[in-house]
């Protein structure tokens, strides 16, 4: 038996590489975390630091001059940025949500040509899926790319798209053919720079405000067949396929903003004194602090399940990486509010960091599928037997 219990155990070079992001974080992401929120700018310096430790997109292969992380590894490179800095977590993570399709289903060439650069940090990529019209009804796509010899001609809008105008890619999902519904989607890469390509006027956001979110807008935007990402017709299955991988990458976003508003809460809890005493000391806090950190660590290993499902491609991926965005969102969203309340009138307050938490925790319970989208998710694996037996 004792040689089974490293399975539950993060590895020595797992270990190492959350030391190493931590250290990086705390130096160069956190103290400028204030900031980034209060005048709602790119974290620039955030990306320097990121880049020039090859934690900004970790997952991209070595042969595309990244650091070729596995799935696990990543989560924990995005879980301790969102520790420091929500907005600068998204560095990483939208840069596997935006990848992640040209990795599952494009061709040799697209993947030489496009992750490259995303691995050497000289370019971030976006995922286009989200339209006025199609939120959770993701198939309900009304751009069009509609084909003209070998290119293709795309029209339309994209709404809430991350890192929209600071990426210099876009993995956009178009229709090309709407008699066939979500069989008729197809994917593109597109570039800032094409003739045509424009953006919005940057969405005043809630939390998270480090991290820009606008339209996207395709005007009779050409692009070469080349471009496309596998087949015609298999957009939305590449899309869906992607979500199932990225889902753990938003969990990781959520337990490491939890962490954060834990870490800090306990550290106010041990010097803030009360009736002549810190108000560690009193049990009702201790309760409090007890389930936060029980919550906390459930949502951690589940989120670290569901990424060796991502690394393996494990048929029952979909519940695991549904499940742990669900669970993991709701208990930072929880995580944090705690924390506010144990702080009282100053966790109210900008000159304290868990608002921002409490902020930045709500929008994990919204993208990359809603939790109400999430739990659908969850029941039909489950309804279909789709579960692992341990």
């Amino acid at each position: 038996m004792g040689d089974e219990f490293p399975l539950f155990a993060l590895s020595e070079e797992h270990r190492a590489i959350r030391e190493a992001v931590r250290d990086l974080c705390d130096a160069k992401v956190a103290p400028h975390a204030a900031e980034v929120d209060e005048t709602g700018e790119f974290p620039k310096v955030a990306y320097d630091a990121l880049r020039a430790a090859d934690f900004h997109a970790p997952h991209i292969p070595e042969e595309y001059a990244g650091a070729g992380a596995d799935a696990l590894a990543t989560c924990i490179v995005i879980e301790e940025v969102a520790r420091a800095c929500a907005a600068s977590s998204l560095i990483p993570a939208v840069n596997k949500l935006g990848s992640t399709p040209i990795e599952l289903s494009g061709s040799e060439e697209l993947k030489t040509t496009y992750l490259t650069p995303i691995g050497r940090g000289d370019a971030m990529v976006s995922y286009c899926l989200s339209e006025p019209e199609a939120g959770s009804d993701a198939a309900n796509l009304r751009t069009r790319a509609v084909r003209d010899g070998d290119s293709y001609v795309l029209d339309g809008v994209k709404r809430w798209i991350t890192h929209a105008g600071v990426s210099e890619y876009y993995t956009v999902f178009a229709m090309t053919d709407p008699a066939a519904g979500r069989h008729g989607i197809s994917a593109f890469v597109v570039e800032k720079n094409d003739p045509g390509v424009s953006f919005g006027a940057p969405e005043k956001k809630l939390g998270i405000r480090g991290s820009p979110t606008r339209e996207v807008y395709f005007d009779s935007v050409r692009i070469p067949e080349s471009r496309r990402i596998g087949p015609e017709g298999t957009g939305f299955t590449t899309a869906l396929h992607t979500l199932d991988h990225t889902r753990t990458t938003i969990a990781a976003q959520a337990v490491g903003i939890a962490q954060g508003a834990l870490d800090y809460a306990l550290g106010y809890m041990q010097e803030r004194k009360q009736f002549g005493r810190a108000i560690a000391e009193f049990q009702g806090l201790q309760f409090m602090v007890a389930d936060m950190g029980m919550r906390l660590e459930a949502a951690r290993q589940l989120t670290y399940a569901a990424a060796g499902r991502s690394e393996r491609n494990d048929r029952d991926l979909a519940f695991f990486g549904a499940a742990a965005k669900c669970f993991a969102s709701d208990v930072a969203m929880q995580v944090t509010t705690d924390a506010v309340q144990l702080l009282g009138g100053y966790g109210y307050t900008r000159d304290y960091p868990v608002e921002r938490m409490m902020r930045d925790a709500k929008i994990t319970q919204i993208y990359e599928g809603t939790n109400q989208i999430q739990r659908i998710v969850v029941a039909r694996q489950l309804l279909d037997g789709v579960q692992s037996q341990l």
